[in-house]
């Protein structure tokens, strides 16, 4: 592509319908083109209490600490782990997928003493195997995991793995940046301690943002932290000076003002809208999809209890080549889908129905693209008559 750097740039339009971002609707594109205020202007700060009610009913949760860290949602991995773990402190993490993965990275980068607990990559975490985790390893003080494991399409129960941990005296840290807005969030009655999230996925809102949120156990835990938080940009104790009161908030850093616009004009779509329709729109989408691809011969990954509607594991054909159907489905369809990671990779491609990408006129769109893609790829393959 000749152009000049100097040209402005002017991206394709794509259906956005991989693992995230997810499609932002244009009034959220609009929001974020509103006049840029001071991040401690009058009216800003009352965006932010607004932001922090709208985050509060969409994690379920009256927790006074949540709030949205200015990064995408691993640094909200990062604000949650980081808060609470201290140099020794044993952590068992659930790997069943990249992202179980990577929070072991972040806690061992902490100085944690990391008890990894694997699981095959498109199955559940079995609470059974965290407790029996729990009684063999002695002095765990926190359990991580990922609710909805973005590189498999998988669901875990958190509510049963919260009240395991609770009973062993650990404190929960819940990966969630895939699950806000698309399926059931309830901190507060699971139990959960930490939780971060993503913008860009069911909130269909930019990336860039991460909604948290600490529940009581966790706050009382940062406070009588023996060492300083590793991190002072992301310590809770000093953002939520910035976040907290409602009248003399303190300066703690240039909040990103017109990327919280957008993720003000997001949820509030979401509530207009009402979680439990969110829910049942995005699952509508996923048997939309689950139908279109059993008649095309296609199976999904995940067994149907622990599926996600909102990502959708698809297995590839050993006939089909996995790079040139999502090339084409990009340069051909502008569509975008995701591929396969870890020892998934090349073995399936990863469809999100995330937020304004779970619509019927999407999923048909996707269906009939998909099918074009793959027999043309088929007859190319074909031997031709003599």
């Amino acid at each position: 592509m000749n152009r000049s750097y100097l040209e402005a740039f002017l991206p394709p339009t794509r259906l956005l319908l991989g693992p995230g971002p997810s499609p932002v609707a244009p009034e959220v594109l609009a929001a974020m083109a509103a006049p840029t205020v001071g991040h401690l202007d009058p009216s800003f700060i009352g965006l932010m209490s607004e932001i922090k009610t709208m985050l509060q009913l969409a994690f379920g949760t009256k927790n006074d600490v949540t709030f949205a860290v200015a990064g995408p949602g691993s640094l909200g991995m990062d604000a949650c782990v980081l808060n609470l773990i201290e140099p020794g402190d044993k952590i068992l993490i659930a790997r069943n997928g990249v992202f179980g993965t990577r929070m072991c990275e972040v806690a061992t980068r902490g100085g944690a003493e990391v008890i990894p607990l694997d699981f095959t990559w498109g199955t559940p975490v079995d609470p059974h195997a965290i407790e029996s985790a729990l009684q063999q390893h002695k002095g765990i003080k926190f359990v991580g995991f990922v609710h909805a494991e973005t590189s498999t399409g998988v669901q875990s129960d958190a509510a049963a793995i919260a009240a395991i941990a609770r009973k062993y005296g650990a404190l929960t840290i819940m990966d969630a940046v895939t699950s806000l807005a698309g399926i059931p969030i309830e901190l507060d009655e699971w139990g959960i301690d930490a939780v971060y999230s993503g913008s860009q996925k069911c909130l269909s809102c930019p990336p860039g943002l991460s909604p948290v949120s600490f529940g009581p156990r966790a706050v009382e835990h940062v406070k009588n932290r023996k060492s300083k938080v590793l991190s002072w940009f992301l310590d809770i104790t000093q953002v939520m000076a910035y976040w907290g009161g409602d009248k003399a908030r303190a300066y703690h850093h240039t909040a990103p003002v017109n990327s919280l616009y957008a993720l003000h004009e997001s949820l509030r779509r979401v509530h207009i809208e009402g979680l439990e329709a969110s829910f049942a729109r995005h699952r509508a989408a996923h048997l939309q999809l689950a139908e279109g691809l059993a008649a095309m011969g296609l199976e999904l990954l995940v067994d149907e209890p622990y599926r996600l509607p909102q990502l959708n594991a698809i297995k590839i054909p050993a006939s089909i080549n996995d790079a040139q159907v999502r090339a084409s489905l990009l340069n051909d369809f502008n569509i975008e889908i995701g591929a396969g990671l870890g020892p998934l990779a090349g073995k399936i491609w990863r469809v999100g129905l995330m937020g304004e990408g779970a619509r019927a006129e999407h999923v048909s769109r996707l269906l009939q693209s998909l099918n074009t893609v793959i027999n043309m790829q088929m007859n190319e393959a074909l031997p031709l008559a003599s």
